[in-house]
């Protein structure tokens, strides 16, 4: 087996050193997303950012005076509904990110 060169570790160093920092740009990018997820055909409303914080929650009045199980249940599905765009959205970046590095596309997945 022989040792690669100076010239090929530095190469590879610079490699993992571009990459790194496309993936803290990327990173960067998912974090500053927001998706709407919504429920009840448009009657709950929730904005959530690319880290998976809920930055909002809008109820329409007319859902008020509704029993309060159904209410949880809207605001539950508009969550997982933002937060399936958000892994959405995560995943396609992800992938023009490969793809920019000449990756496999399931690398790292």
């Amino acid at each position: 087996m022989t040792m690669p060169s100076n010239d090929q570790l530095n190469n590879l160093m610079t490699k993992a050193k571009e990459m790194q920092d496309q993936m803290k740009s990327i990173q960067s990018k998912i974090a500053n997303i927001k998706v709407t997820g919504e429920a009840g055909g448009g009657l709950v409303k929730v904005i959530m950012k690319g880290n998976h914080s809920v930055e909002s929650v809008e109820i329409s009045p007319t859902l008020m005076g509704e029993e309060p199980d159904m209410l949880e249940d809207l605001v539950a599905a508009a969550i997982n509904s933002a937060a399936a765009k958000v892994e959405k959205q995560t995943k396609e970046e992800m992938l023009q990110l490969a793809k920019d590095m000449n990756l496999p596309e399931n690398f790292g997945m």
